[in-house]
């Protein structure tokens, strides 16, 4: 009784490349903000619908307002994917893992800093 089944294998060599294709692309990416092009024509309220409610904000002696969005919580990246078949006692399978770990020292937290004018309108930001 031979354990490798010619077929399986076959269907494993075509499947894991279609899942891989299926989960890359369902994942897109957002366009980039242009903030330069935002600056003093883009409202605090306009922020709050965007991004919602900020983080943390902070009212100035002037009647500016800076407020702080936390865009990005993440340590790392961790994607595992892995096949298999068994029949008549023998088996046969295939894994993959890939691990990304954050740089040392890197808590993996982004910071989107707008400060707006006392007219409410952006005046300057910062991603940190």
């Amino acid at each position: 009784m031979n354990p490798y089944s010619p077929l399986a294998h076959r269907v494993g060599l075509f499947i894991t490349p279609l899942l891989f294709v299926w989960l890359f692309a369902g994942c897109a990416s957002t366009p980039k903000v242009d903030w330069n092009a935002r600056v003093g024509n883009f409202t605090y309220d306009q922020a709050v619908a965007e991004l919602g409610p900020p983080d943390k904000s902070t009212k100035l002696s002037d009647g500016s307002t800076v407020a702080d969005w936390i865009t990005r919580k993440s340590s790392g990246l961790s994607l595992g994917l892995g096949t298999g078949y068994s029949s008549y006692g023998g088996s046969s399978g295939m894994s993959t893992g890939v691990g990304v770990a954050a740089p040392v020292g890197s808590s993996g937290v982004r910071i989107l800093r707008l400060t707006f004018g006392p007219d409410g309108k952006l005046k300057q930001w910062s991603k940190s």
